[in-house]
């Protein structure tokens, strides 16, 4: 089985062939990925229109660049993908407008996927994990910690308060005077930095329910830095790592809450899985690794391409639900907002291919 994904939800503009094997083994054919960083840059974050004026620009290309060095004509697609939502609402229609024009044309089924669904099952990609697992989603929008019970079943166990923890290392970096994207930049900052300096909070520690928290501990890092300003170099480095120490602390705290939940509610998971953009910093990875081995379960982690946005993601999530039968209607609308508790297996139709000939 051959899918073709197509991803635009927010600043990387993308598209891959993955191959489903029969055996439910993955194997990326090509992962084509234009990001957006210079664009965006001056601004200090993304800026929704121009994003959606860059996917529009490129997307075509990219599209055919993922064919060519996937080797394989378009009559031997099994099916087109695209990130249907969450996300930047005007990149969403580019990408999934696209992805209908191809499988009208072509006659191919059509699977609008939920982008953090796709997130949630790269470790079937490359890993092979079975279910039932625990997710621990973290990225620049979501911070959550999900039980993945099967295709389109997903049980969220936490979830953020206020902001997720990606986009508290952004507002941190952007606070501090760095560089766009905001979270390379604090890591980078945090491995030359004491990160004991600053007597910063770890939010909702210890508590029974995994949720998370993480306003309180940006607004302690703003009153530290107002504090000493105006800030040295050595000033910068030292609240990066006191601020990277901070959310590591909470990362283990909140995902051992979140793995007794998941416990007692559906038994032990058999493995815990790590995904999203924030699944590429090094120290959180380490604690990741340090909670696993405590818990005595697997920890799966992605390749740090396979992290951040991408289409090969996009083009397993949609080779998933296609080996189940469940595709789209042409009809099916782009969306802002789409938790993924409420994606469901049954929100596909089983549909004959013949209907989009």
């Amino acid at each position: 089985m051959l899918v073709l994904g197509i991803e635009t939800t927010c600043d990387e503009t993308a598209a891959a062939v993955v191959e489903r094997l029969p055996d439910g083994r993955g194997r990326i054919l090509s992962n084509v990925v234009l990001s957006q960083i210079d664009e965006h840059a001056a601004f200090g974050g993304v800026v929704p229109e121009i994003a959606a004026r860059a996917h529009v620009e490129v997307l075509d290309g990219i599209v055919a660049e993922a064919m060519e060095q996937a080797g394989v004509a378009l009559d031997r697609i099994d099916g087109i993908a695209a990130a249907a939502g969450p996300g930047l609402i005007g990149g969403v229609i580019v990408g999934l407008t696209t992805a209908k024009a191809i499988a009208m044309v072509a006659g191919k089924p059509l699977l609008a996927v939920n982008h953090l669904e796709a997130h949630a099952l790269t470790a079937r990609l490359t890993d092979v994990t079975p279910f039932p697992y625990c997710l621990f989603l973290a990225s620049g929008g979501h911070t959550q910690i999900l039980a993945v019970r099967g295709v389109g079943d997903y049980v969220r166990l936490a979830t953020t308060m206020d902001d997720a923890i990606g986009e508290a290392f952004d507002k941190t970096a952007k606070l501090l005077g760095l560089g766009y994207p905001g979270g390379p930049q604090v890591e980078n900052e945090a491995a030359r930095g004491n990160p004991t300096r600053f007597a910063l909070p770890r939010p909702m520690q210890h508590r029974k329910e995994a949720d998370f928290s993480l306003s309180g501990l940006k607004t302690a890092l703003r009153l530290e830095a107002e504090a000493i300003a105006p800030l040295s170099d050595e000033d910068v480095s030292d609240l990066c790592a006191s601020f990277q120490a901070a959310v590591t602390d909470v990362v283990y705290d909140r995902l051992r809450a979140g793995l007794k939940l998941f416990r007692a509610q559906y038994g032990a998971p058999n493995a815990l899985v790590v995904a999203g953009g924030v699944a590429a910093n090094q120290a959180i990875r380490s604690v990741l690794l340090k909670l696993a081995t405590e818990e005595k379960i697997a920890l799966v982690a992605p390749p740090l391409e396979l992290c951040t946005d991408n289409g090969a993601m996009i083009a397993w999530a949609g080779a998933e639900r296609l080996a189940l039968g469940l595709v789209d209607t042409l009809d099916v609308a782009p969306k802002a907002r789409w938790p993924l508790d409420e994606v469901a297996a049954a929100r596909g139709r089983k549909l004959n291919t013949a209907a989009y000939k």
